[in-house]
């Protein structure tokens, strides 16, 4: 680890998310409507309450038992897998998302959203409040407790699966977004950089992000 990048803070601790606003917002089809990308994103802070709302509606626990008699997620995966880890950059740091029991884990101190954007494209998304981090755990994948298919265990299908399950949480995302008056951009991001800043078990493999807050003001 080099002084780069700041090293877990002890100031800066967990954060209990607020319950869900469920019956908050558009309807799916209204949603499903006005969803669009959108890049030009201000820097005006998301509440608490949408912060809860937006992490559970993008990967948060809908059912105590699910398949295989695991809590089911708002996002299906491969075989409930639930191998994408869903990192939080906020202002402040950078936080893990824990499903169960809903909350924010603190993983990394200081504003570390700029690596969660491509080098290159500018200021576009470097003001926006929210960026969030899709992270895949291959032991999560290949050690699930549902139906251990063959392909599991073979990196090629492993990526297919992955890729998927990341996009359902996307999708999730982007109509949260549309019904709440929300801009979100799905996006790469500076990967080798936000790996080192995570300290990411070699297991991990940071696919995508997603910028979210916002639309600015023209």
């Amino acid at each position: 680890m080099t002084d780069r990048f700041p090293v877990p803070a002890h100031d800066f601790r967990s954060i209990s998310l607020l319950k869900p606003a469920l019956g908050r917002g558009k309807t799916v089809l209204k949603a499903l409507q006005q969803r669009r990308t959108i890049r030009e994103i201000g820097g005006r802070a998301v509440s608490p309450q949408t912060l809860s709302s937006l992490l559970w509606a993008a990967w948060g626990v809908n059912r105590k038992k699910g398949p295989f008699g695991l809590p089911g997620r708002t996002a299906a995966s491969a075989s409930s897998s639930q191998e994408i880890d869903l990192y939080v950059a906020l202002r402040d740091g950078v936080y893990l998302y824990e499903a169960l029991p809903h909350r924010l884990i603190p993983v990394a101190a200081g504003d570390l959203r700029a690596l969660a954007l491509n080098r290159g494209q500018g200021n576009i998304g470097a003001a926006a409040p929210v960026q969030l981090i899709y992270v895949v755990d291959i032991h999560k994948l290949s050690h699930t407790s549902g139906f251990q298919e063959p392909g599991l265990q073979d990196p090629e299908i492993q990526k297919s699966y992955y890729y998927v399950d990341t996009g359902l949480i996307a999708g999730n995302v982007s109509l949260f977004a549309a019904s709440q008056g929300l801009a979100a951009w799905f996006h790469n991001c500076q990967k080798p950089q936000l790996a080192q800043a995570l300290r990411l078990r070699p297991r991990q493999r940071i696919l995508f992000a997603q910028t979210v807050g916002y639309p600015a003001e023209e």
